[in-house]
């Protein structure tokens, strides 16, 4: 069985094709995979056919080394012609080799990025094309993404300054030091601060973009969902399954007629407490006399209907969740006073691991109170784990997410349904365990991980995980038509270089 079926597609998956490495991070900053890390923002990384629709991975980190910090030069090759110094290579003589929607690309780009990809290689280790086919698959990757940045323009995408201000505090927060220390290094490497972010707004409008131009052009019909499922898990069984609670009144084998009667006429009354409103769950406690179910409000847990007897199954079809059985049921063990909790459908043989989180957000009003908030959220794990303070009342009191009246609590969830960062950090939590200080891009978080559970596999949900995972397959055959499409409606005028 391939597990893949059984995890939503997040939506932030990388897409790839033929591609080129992404560029290097800063000296003393670490690549690091997550949203709009520094491997993301300085240029393409892909250039075979179409540009990468999603950044590329990050690769490894890159420690710092000794007290200068020095941009390295696959860096260098992505930033403005005007912060290199001049070379006299005849390569490098600038000039315009492109006009894209009224916009230039010069040669001195293309020769960076160029340059960039032939002192990194490719990532998969293959043999990369020569310079000539090199430098015109870079060229044609810049012109896709400056129609598409005209594309954006023209239909009013937009990013905020404050969206760019909470990306830099992610990437600050990402690599581990304050957005104020990342300013001083990229000062220090010789990269305009107004060009880095200018870099970032570029990569939010076409993540942007291509997120909202995309996906509609991807069709999955109903009986490919069904091919999918199929293929990799045969012909699964669906099976109803039941979650019923019982108040038992028993009856002693060879009673007498009186006894039979007095217990009769007790579960009748204790029916009708049941059917006027009466709280089910203390009714059991209080009258139940079934041992395994009476501490737990008379709940049986989820039963397949196969598992359930007849007797329970026939007065219940009829029943909306919540609803008593209108009759007392009669079985050898006495008279039964019958609740519906639920009922769902469920692949016979097949579970899930679902897991069942709280979390307290601090959502930083600006990259320079980051770091405040990271202390804030080590502070006040310190006083849960010490036992001066419980999640829920530190989720209740200081938490910036709608869950917060909530202690916290996300409810059950399987494995795919949060932000990678997130997903991750929680994966790494045993139960009772609290997690320190993460970012996403929500803002900062602090995880406790309550309990996790095998859970039964919903169709609906399989069969919208395999809707996810067709159209993740379709992405990139989608997005480079759509590129070609914009490619063509753009105004391109290609020049020649100067004799």
């Amino acid at each position: 069985m391939t597990e893949s079926l059984f995890r939503r597609v997040a939506s932030s998956a990388v897409h790839a094709t033929a591609c080129v490495p992404a560029p290097a991070a800063p000296a003393g900053l670490p690549r690091r995979a997550g949203a709009l890390v520094l491997a993301a923002l300085f240029g393409l990384s892909c250039v075979a056919q179409a540009q990468s629709p999603r950044p590329a991975a990050a690769g490894p980190g890159l420690s710092l080394q000794g007290s200068g910090l020095q941009a390295p030069d696959s860096l260098r090759a992505t930033m403005s012609p005007t912060l290199q110094a001049p070379q006299n290579d005849a390569r490098t003589v600038d000039y315009i080799v492109a006009i894209v929607d009224q916009e230039p690309i010069t040669n001195s780009e293309v020769q960076q990025r160029v340059s960039r990809v032939l002192q990194e290689g490719a990532p998969d280790g293959r043999a990369l094309p020569g310079r000539d086919v090199l430098r015109q698959q870079v060229l044609d990757a810049l012109i896709d993404e400056r129609a598409q940045l005209a594309m954006a323009r023209n239909l009013g995408v937009r990013v905020s300054e404050a969206e760019i201000d909470q990306a830099i505090a992610n990437i600050a927060e990402q690599n581990q030091i304050t957005p104020v220390e990342l300013r001083r290094r990229l000062r220090a490497d010789n990269i305009d601060y107004a060009r880095f972010r200018q870099n970032i707004r570029e990569r939010m409008l076409l993540e942007r973009l291509r997120d909202r131009e995309v996906p509609p052009r991807i069709r999955i019909s109903e009986s490919e969902i069904d091919a999918l499922i199929k293929e990799q898990l045969g012909s699964p069984t669906v099976e109803r399954e039941l979650s019923l609670a019982q108040i038992l009144i028993s009856v002693p084998e060879g009673a007498s007629d009186a006894l039979v009667q007095s217990k009769r006429e007790l579960a009748d009354k204790v029916l009708a407490q049941a059917r006027a409103g009466q709280d089910f769950f203390k009714l059991a406690q209080d009258v139940s006399e079934d041992a395994e179910t009476r501490a737990k409000g008379g709940e049986m847990g989820w039963r397949a209907v196969s598992r359930v007897p007849d007797l329970f199954v026939n007065a219940t079809t009829a029943l909306k969740p919540g609803e008593v059985a209108p009759q007392v049921l009669r079985s050898p063990a006495g008279f039964h006073i019958v609740r519906l909790l639920d009922r769902r459908d469920a692949l016979a043989g097949y579970s899930v691991v679902q897991s069942r989180a709280r979390h307290i957000l601090i959502r930083p009003a600006s990259p320079a109170q980051a770091a405040a908030a990271r202390a804030q959220l080590a502070d006040i794990r310190q006083k849960i784990v010490t036992g001066q303070a419980s999640f829920a009342q530190m989720a209740r009191q200081y938490s910036q997410d709608g869950t917060a009246t909530r202690g916290g609590d996300l409810g059950w969830s399987t494995v795919g349904m949060f932000v990678p960062e997130f997903q991750k950090a929680l994966d790494g939590l045993q139960a009772g365990e609290i997690s320190q200080p993460i970012t996403s891009r929500f803002g900062l978080h602090l995880i406790q991980l309550m309990e996790r559970r095998q859970a039964p596999v919903d169709p609906r949900q399989l069969r919208e995980n395999a809707r996810n995972m067709l159209r993740e397959q379709r992405f990139d055959a989608a997005y480079q038509e759509w590129a070609r499409e914009v490619r063509a409606q753009t105004y391109i005028e290609m020049r020649e270089p100067p004799q």
